[in-house]
């Protein structure tokens, strides 16, 4: 009994957990479309987890002296429901995901601005960051302001920004958490990110790039120690 109710006192504080906590306002658009697919998805997992961890203690607790097992007996009912069920759930979690990837703040096209450098194809009432990589730092140009910072991205508040990237060495990868941003810049190609911050603030930018490269650098060296050993 006291088992029983711990599991059920258990399964109640995560639930509860779940929908009282609320996560931390998005900065932007892109980051609101992110936390929102990830509380769908929990609120999946969790009562799938729940009941699969329920159904997996019960099962240990109520058989475990059971020294002469019997096999399961069929019941075509119940597999049926499960299939369906995970079907189902399946379906959700695909259709969610394909509405998040397929919106222009988290898939935006590959390429904003004509091959002249002009701005063509960018909106009216968007604006338009030129951000050229280089180790180790970045460049920011502002065509319609015709200013250029360094290692210093400035958007404005409520407003789509198109940020077209470009590598002027090895691959960089352009990130900022708060926005829900991440975006490869490749030497000679142009890729674009879109952004919509919903909030003033100050945020940090990386380049998730250098991790791999110090990852990688690392095996290298390790793969050379092991052939001299």
């Amino acid at each position: 009994m006291n088992r029983r109710r711990a599991l059920v006192g258990g399964a109640l504080a995560c639930l509860a957990l779940v929908i009282l906590v609320r996560p931390v306002a998005a900065q932007s658009v892109n980051r609101q479309l992110i936390d929102d697919l990830n509380v769908q998805l929990i609120y999946v997992a969790l009562p799938l987890a729940l009941l699969v961890e329920v159904i997996l203690v019960y099962a240990v607790v109520r058989f475990r002296n059971n020294d002469d097992p019997k096999p399961t007996a069929d019941d075509p009912t119940l597999e049926i429901t499960w299939t369906a069920a995970t079907a189902v759930i399946l379906v959700f979690v695909g259709f969610s995901t394909f509405v998040v990837l397929g919106n222009p703040y988290v898939s935006a096209s590959p390429d904003v601005g004509d091959a002249d450098g002009s701005n063509a194809s960018v909106p009216d009432d968007a604006a338009l960051v030129d951000v050229l990589a280089y180790q180790w730092g970045w460049q920011m140009t502002y065509p319609d302001a015709n200013v250029t910072t360094r290692s210093l991205l400035v958007v404005p508040n409520g407003t789509d920004v198109y940020m077209r990237l470009e590598s002027s060495d090895v691959i960089h990868s352009l990130f900022i958490p708060r926005f829900g941003v991440k975006q490869d810049a490749l030497p000679g190609q142009h890729t674009t990110a879109l952004t919509r911050p919903t909030k003033n603030g100050t945020y940090n930018l990386y380049c998730t790039q250098f991790r791999e490269i110090v990852l990688l650098f690392a095996l290298n060296n390790l793969k050379k120690l092991a052939k001299t050993l």
